[in-house]
C-alpha cells in the first residue's frame, strides 16, 4: 500500500510497509534440484577440498568469462587480497582508500603492510592519480584500488602514476564480477585482481573469493601461497597459508554463475525503475553507472544532501521502520576505526568524511521485485515532501520532547 500521510508512517506508529524485512544484499540461491544434485555429485565422489575438480571448473569459467590468463580460487576476499600483497611480495606501505569495507583495508595489515589512507573522488567514490599522489613517499610499495560499487577506479590514471614512481596497482574487484572498462571486464587491470564470492554477492559461493591476473609468475605464486602443502608448490615463496577453495563454495559459485545473466537482467529491471524516480528527489542523488559499459546493477546507493531537508541517518531511521533494510554505506570510514583510529594523526579525508554522512544503500536483488521498488520509491518521495516537519518530530522524540 502506498503511504500519502505521514501519520501512515511506521515511524510514527503505523505498521510498516512490509511484513518481511527487505535486505540490501543479493542472496542469489540456486533452485534446489540444480542444488541438490551438484552436492550430490560431491558426496558421490568423495572429494571435498584440496583443489578438487569443481574448484578446478570454476578457475577455467571464470578465466573464460572474464577474458585473463589466470584464475585462482580462495576462501574469501579478504584472504585473496592478503594473497595478493604476499604474491606481489610488498613491503612498507599500500595506499588506500577509506571509503570501503574495513576487509580491504585488514587484508594489507594481515599482509603485514602498512595502509595509507588516500581522499576519494566525490563522484565516482574511487581513488584518483590526483587524490594518490600526494600519499606517495619513500616507503611506498604499492596503490590498491577498489572499484567500488563496480565502477573501474581510475585504471589509466592510476597505472601511470604507479608506473613513474615503480609502485605496484592491483585492485579489489568485490563489486565487479561481470563489469567492465573500455570495453573489457574488470580482471585483468593492474597486476593481479581480487573478487569475493561472498552470499552478498552477485556470483555466490555463500562464501569464497578468486584472484585472477595476466601474470603468469604472479599466478605462480599465489597458487603456491594459498595452500600449506609442498607438494602443491608453483614458485618459490616464503609463508603460505590455508586459502584453499572448498568443493562445496565452487559448487555454489559455479551455480550462480550459470544464472549472471538472469540475475543481472533482474538487477538492471530494478535499478532502472529507481533511476527514473530518483530523478525527481531534490537533494538525494542515485549512483550512476558509466554509459556504454556492462554492469552487474549490484548496489543501488544514494547521495543525501542538504538540500533534502532531512539528514541520510533520518531517512535510514524512515526506511528501516518500515522493515526496509537500507545501510549506511559505510559508516565510519575505516580511518575512524579501530585500529587505524589510534594511529598519532589521523588523516584529513574530507569527501569520504562527506560520504560516510551521506550514503545510503537501499534494498536490490531477488528480494526486491518492481511493486517493492515502487514502494521504496514511494516512501522516499514522501520523505522528501514532508522532510521538514519528519526532522522536527524525531529531534523532538530524541530530546524527550512528547508529541
Amino acid at each position: 500500500m502506498r503511504k500519502e500521510t505521514l501519520e501512515q508512517l511506521a515511524l510514527f506508529g503505523s505498521p510498516p510497509s512490509f511484513a518481511e524485512e527487505i535486505p540490501v544484499g543479493q542472496v542469489n540461491l540456486p533452485p534446489w534440484d540444480e542444488f541438490k544434485a551438484a552436492f550430490n555429485g560431491i558426496f558421490a565422489r568423495g572429494h571435498y577440498t584440496n583443489h578438487g575438480p569443481l574448484v578446478a571448473e570454476l578457475e577455467e569459467a571464470v578465466k573464460n568469462a572474464l577474458g585473463v590468463r589466470h584464475a585462482i580460487c580462495v576462501t574469501n576476499g579478504t584472504i585473496a587480497l592478503a594473497i595478493a600483497a604476499r604474491a606481489l611480495r610488498l613491503g612498507g606501505q599500500v595506499i588506500v582508500p577509506a571509503f570501503t569495507f574495513p576487509g580491504t583495508v585488514q587484508a594489507l595489515s594481515w599482509a603485514g603492510l602498512e595502509p595509507v589512507f588516500a581522499d576519494v573522488d566525490a563522484h565516482t567514490h574511487g581513488l584518483t592519480a590526483a587524490s594518490v599522489a600526494p600519499h606517495i613517499g619513500p616507503q611506498t610499495s604499492a596503490v590498491l584500488g577498489v572499484h567500488l560499487w563496480g565502477t573501474a577506479c581510475d585504471p589509466s590514471g592510476l597505472a601511470a602514476l604507479c608506473d613513474a614512481h615503480g609502485l605496484q596497482l592491483f585492485y579489489d574487484a568485490a563489486h565487479a564480477f561481470g563489469c567492465s572498462h573500455a570495453g573489457q571486464f574488470i580482471g585483468g587491470l593492474g597486476r593481479i585482481e581480487a573478487f569475493s564470492f561472498h552470499a552478498t554477492k552477485i556470483i555466490s559461493g555463500a562464501e569464497g573469493g578468486c584472484l585472477t591476473t595476466n601474470d603468469d609468475e604472479i599466478a605462480a605464486r599465489a597458487r603456491t601461497i594459498r595452500n600449506f602443502h609442498q607438494a602443491h608448490s608453483f614458485a618459490d615463496v616464503g609463508l603460505r597459508i590455508n586459502g584453499k577453495m572448498s568443493e562445496a563454495q565452487a559448487a555454489m559459485a559455479l551455480l550462480s554463475l550459470r544464472h549472471f545473466d538472469a540475475h543481472r537482467d533482474h538487477n538492471r529491471r530494478i535499478f532502472m525503475r529507481y533511476r527514473e524516480r530518483a530523478a525527481a528527489w531534490r537533494g538525494v542523488r542515485l549512483y550512476d553507472y558509466p554509459n556504454g559499459e556492462a554492469h552487474n546493477y549490484q548496489y543501488a546507493v544514494l547521495e543525501v544532501d542538504s538540500a533534502a531537508g532531512l539528514s541520510r541517518d533520518d531517512l535510514l531511521d524512515l526506511l528501516r521502520a518500515e522493515n526496509v533494510l537500507a545501510r549506511r554505506y559505510f559508516h565510519p570510514g575505516v580511518h575512524h576505526l579501530s585500529p587505524y583510529a589510534e594511529q598519532a594523526r589521523p588523516p584529513l579525508l574530507p569527501v569520504t568524511d562527506a560520504l560516510c554522512r551521506s550514503s545510503l544503500q537501499i534494498p536490490l536483488g531477488p528480494r526486491v521485485d518492481e511493486g517493492i521498488a515502487e514502494v521504496i520509491c514511494g516512501l522516499i518521495d514522501l520523505a522528501l515532501a514532508h522532510a521538514d516537519e519528519i526532522g522536527r518530530r524525531l529531534q523532538a522524540r530524541r530530546e524527550g520532547v512528547p508529541g
